[in-house]
């Protein structure tokens, strides 16, 4: 029914960007440093005056991975559906100028980076992302998902809206993985149904874009998801952090994430809290996770409290976007 979709829609926004506030403070701190200066992790906390992406920042701020979301969302709505490669590097670009302007420390990621760079230099929009293997174009690639039902047309809009930085075997793959579980659960597809779409789309997004090596995105879902299916809390995080990795390479990051939902689907709460103590690219396998989740068990899967002050804190008002996200679906 087209309130469920909605509601779902919402909770993978949402989602996203609650993963993304919890993770906040811990982002690329160590597993041993995040227990030593934050304990565990309980709801929304301030980050540490020494945190080394977000200093001092307070308690439900969001970070790169929900505004660039938000900045994907925008493009796709604009281009009725399409994401324009050059509007996306102008509009990145931007946003990085703006972040500088208000003296964050949260800026482009790696392949990014490089890739505007070589865009700059007059390569072609489809050559510049050939280097990008990190996590960037799935961190932001959930409007993706709402906009578009698995399919043909969903790879289509991952790789437009990914080519320019990630036009990769790894980064396209990654992206694809998240972008169909969160549509797929849009749909009603059930969570387990919803990673068996993810772990497709991977295969097929990888087979779309330049090959580099490194380990499948694919294979390394579906070995991941059985892996973890059954471990307590302690031997999962332990699995995730010393196998998996919580890297921003896209074939660790990514499957972290996923494996995350696989092992705590029940609990969106605890699962997006476990990837913030576990240390790495914390906010950024937290907001993915939480994507796939909130598209799980929708907005009122939510705690109302702790969206409501992540809501607040950054003035984010989701609901119009994702409703032009519903009407391009």
């Amino acid at each position: 029914m087209p309130e469920q979709v909605r509601a779902r829609a919402l909770g993978a926004f949402y989602g996203l960007a609650l993963g993304d506030a919890l993770g906040m403070p811990t982002q690329s701190m160590s597993r041993t440093q995040i227990k030593n200066r934050y304990g565990s992790v309980v709801g929304l906390v301030d980050a540490i005056a020494d945190q080394p992406i977000a200093p001092g920042m307070p308690a439900g701020s969001i970070t790169d991975d929900t505004e660039q979301a938000v900045l994907v969302a925008k493009l796709l709505i604009d281009g009725d559906g399409q994401v324009d490669p050059r509007a996306f590097a102008g509009a990145l670009r931007a946003w990085e100028a703006d972040m500088i302007a208000r003296g964050s420390l949260d800026l482009l990621g790696p392949s990014t980076k490089r890739a505007l760079e070589l865009l700059d230099a007059g390569l072609d929009p489809q050559q510049a992302g050939v280097t990008g293997t990190t996590n960037g174009a799935a961190m932001r690639v959930t409007p993706v998902g709402i906009a578009h039902p698995v399919g043909d047309r969903l790879l289509d809009a991952v790789v437009q809206a990914s080519m320019v930085t990630h036009n990769t075997s790894l980064g396209i793959a990654a992206a694809s993985a998240i972008a169909a579980a969160v549509s797929a659960s849009i749909d009603g597809a059930d969570l387990g149904a919803a990673l068996d779409e993810a772990e497709r789309a991977a295969g097929n997004g990888a087979a779309r874009s330049h090959w580099v090596p490194g380990g499948e995105i694919s294979p390394r879902i579906r070995w991941a998801r059985t892996w973890v299916r059954g471990m307590s809390r302690d031997a999962l995080a332990n699995a995730v952090v010393e196998v998996i990795g919580t890297s921003v390479a896209a074939q660790e990051s990514v499957v972290a994430a996923i494996a995350l939902a696989e092992a705590l689907g029940d609990d969106p709460v605890d699962a997006m809290t476990l990837a913030a103590e576990i240390g790495g690219d914390t906010d950024t396998v937290a907001a993915m996770t939480g994507a796939i989740l909130g598209a799980q068990h929708g907005l009122s899967g939510l705690p109302a409290d702790l969206v409501t002050k992540v809501r607040t804190v950054n003035r984010l008002e989701l609901e119009p976007l994702v409703d032009d996200l519903l009407k391009l679906r």
